[in-house]
């Protein structure tokens, strides 16, 4: 394999003190050996690898997944669990300019579509996935913010059909957010929940529609219609790559400069009091995020552990590592400092995975007649990529989904710079600091 890190960016190190990891069992499968043929081979184990199993499966095709090393090891164990609209970062205009405006539009639809399609799952199934939230608020961090949350409604109910509730600064601390900001927008769409156990939900729903699930199974080479794994083969008639920000320069090499892995680190706390909740003034279990273009989303959850990320870790590195857990537990102390004596039990990172189009990419990989591909919900992998895993599903046995946008269907151009592209990123974030700073 081929990767744009260093090795210690794929190993445990990031992942360690994942506090999901301690809120739910995954069973554990067994390891791909000798050869098998299938109708479909999914590589990754993660929202969209398990959703497409999940899919295919109940379709009656015969499914094979395949991760290298536990389910949810990626991106989707060790997210901070906001199932919300999302999945690219292309803005309106910009999204008017490629696709036109019904483009923009079947976009903005299938957004909502993907946080529909996640809460329809768990409510099937009945799965307990500590959901909680209505909507989520995004956070004016600076006053000239608030003007640009009032342009932010209007789009909302153009783009997705819902009302969104704008808040006065005044009226943040009645509603129980009390913070370092200056109004907000709370759009009703989206909720948060336990991503292990929406996991382990997929992962049953997957293993009772038989499909096999394969762990501790790396892919070292797709030939054709051929899956070759460290142990074993797989010949499918059609191959699913799912594997996000942890792809492969060379697997296939297709995938070379066509994504961006950038770190994001989550800390959590131990259980608040009552009295250390009402001290600082944050008592609504809402999904919230700040305006910062290097953004913090946080939320208290059920369990009155409070959860806060942030984005704009560039390197991967044992001591990288300690400076971005530092730096996630500095700004929750700075943002909440009723709370800076609160332990943090928990703290960990992984990768969002971006384009250079700011757009995912789901379907077939140009030259490659068997192999189709879902990647780069930009932070939003919840829903977009439980979508994304249906949708090829469907294209994956021939079928037309219902909604499949014309903006994710185009392939994504390449980055600058081929291996080496991560050199953007450093100058790219300290202009986006930058701006954050300035009031």
């Amino acid at each position: 394999m081929k990767r744009i890190f260093s090795d210690y960016a794929y190993g445990e190190g990031p992942r360690d003190g994942c506090w999901w990891d301690e809120t739910c069992d995954l069973p554990p499968q067994p390891v791909l050996g000798g050869d098998i043929t299938c109708d479909v081979a999914i590589i990754g184990g993660g929202f969209t690898g398990l959703s497409a199993a999940l899919h295919l499966a109940q379709s009656g095709a015969s499914v094979a997944l395949i991760e290298a090393k536990h389910i949810g090891w990626g991106a989707s164990g060790r997210n901070g669990g906001f199932c919300c609209l999302g999945g690219g970062k292309a803005s309106d205009a910009m999204l008017d300019r490629r696709f036109g405006k019904d483009g923009r539009l079947e976009w903005r639809r299938a957004e909502r579509a993907a946080v529909e399609l996640v809460g329809a799952l768990i409510d099937m199934y009945g799965w307990d996935v500590d959901r909680h939230s209505r909507g989520e608020t995004l956070l004016a961090h600076r006053p000239r913010d608030v003007a640009a949350l009032e342009a932010e409604a209007e789009k909302v109910a153009e783009n997705y059909g819902v009302t969104a509730e704008l808040i006065a600064s005044d009226q943040l601390r009645p509603l129980g957010m009390r913070g370092p900001f200056h109004g907000a927008l709370t759009t009703p769409v989206g909720f948060g929940l336990n991503p292990r156990k929406y996991l382990r939900g997929l992962l049953d729903a997957t293993l009772r529609a038989r499909a096999q699930v394969f762990e501790r199974s790396t892919v070292v080479a797709i030939d054709g219609p051929v899956v070759t794994t460290d142990q074993g083969r797989v010949r499918a008639e059609r191959i699913i790559l799912a594997t996000n920000g942890y792809s492969s320069e060379d697997l296939p090499r297709w995938m070379a400069a066509r994504y961006m892995p950038t770190q994001s680190t989550v800390m959590v706390t131990r259980p608040l009091t009552d009295d250390e909740i009402a001290a600082q003034g944050w008592h609504i279990d809402q999904m919230a995020y700040d305006t910062r273009n290097l953004l913090h989303y946080f939320r208290l959850m059920p369990d009155r552990r409070f959860l806060i990320g942030m984005r704009g870790g560039l390197r991967s590195s044992e001591c990288a590592e300690v400076q971005a857990r530092a730096a996630v537990v500095r700004d929750f102390q700075r943002m909440f400092p009723a709370w800076a004596h609160v332990d943090v039990t928990h703290c960990w990172s992984g990768f969002v995975c971006l384009t250079r189009d700011q757009m995912p990419f789901v379907g077939p990989v140009p030259g490659h007649p068997h192999l189709l591909a879902g990647f780069a919900f930009h932070g939003n992998g919840v829903a977009m990529g439980s979508f994304a895993g249906r949708t090829l599903a469907d294209l994956a046995q021939g079928q037309t989904p219902a909604l499949y946008p014309k903006a994710v269907q185009r392939p994504v151009a390449r980055f600058p710079l081929g291996q080496f592209r991560r050199a953007i990123m450093p100058p790219v974030y300290a202009a986006l600091g930058l701006r954050d700073r300035c009031g």
